[in-house]
């Protein structure tokens, strides 16, 4: 019974990284939508949607399966509780691609004002903390997933001078007011998948030493 126990956490492990997998590459995927100004690749992102939900619906009812039969105690009910909340990490990062790949009409004239901003860094970092805290959950690394707090704190920092060149760009020139308005939401956006990776990060570390670091990281 332990040995399948055993089997299907690390079953229930893999269905997790082919989901992030997936995510990854839709964030990927709708950020160079963004920067080239591609709309066939931003309607791709937006169709592929579907398969991210169906993996959250097949983790959901893996989880409450095992739940359900296995009665797990601690460290394997910690993985079980952290891959619910990974799941659902994952499921807000697909519906965020897909509001990334929206953006990419509204600002396809507007690209070079795009790359002025810290739009494409805060992508990048954002998509290096989505990789490293998948990693971490796979490999029980908490120090990786320390790593990813720290970054939170970068995309928070560059978020912020975004916010504040955007508004002096649309003060400046009224024409770049509604390119402007898009792209303080898309900063949103990418702030709330750095978010979601140090969820991932700090459920990690909830696995690997039994501590609770939210809000206190």
């Amino acid at each position: 019974m332990e040995r399948r126990f055993e089997r299907e956490l690390e079953q229930l492990k893999t269905r997790l990284a082919r989901m992030a997998d997936l995510v990854d590459e839709q964030v990927r995927r709708a950020s160079q939508a963004l920067l080239n100004g591609d709309l066939h690749e931003a309607r791709e992102v937006i169709s592929r949607d579907h398969e991210v939900d169906e993996f959250d619906t097949e983790i959901d009812k893996e989880c409450q399966r095992i739940f359900a039969l296995t009665q797990p105690v601690a460290m394997d009910l910690r993985v079980l509780m952290a891959s619910l909340g990974i799941n659902s990490q994952l499921e807000r990062m697909g519906d965020i691609a897909v509001n990334i790949a929206e953006r990419v009409k509204p600002l396809r004239e507007y690209r070079d004002f795009l790359k002025e901003t810290h739009v494409p860094e805060m992508a990048e970092i954002a998509l290096i903390m989505l990789q490293e805290s998948i990693s971490a959950f796979l490999k029980d690394n908490a120090g990786m997933a320390q790593r990813v707090l720290v970054s939170d704190d970068v995309v928070d920092d560059l978020n912020r001078k975004l916010f504040y060149q955007v508004v002096s760009r649309m003060k400046d020139d009224s024409t770049l007011v509604e390119p402007g308005a898009h792209l303080l939401i898309l900063s949103r956006h990418i702030e709330r998948l750095a978010d979601h990776a140090t969820n991932i990060a700090e459920d990690v570390i909830f696995v690997v030493q039994a501590r609770l670091v939210k809000h206190n990281a």
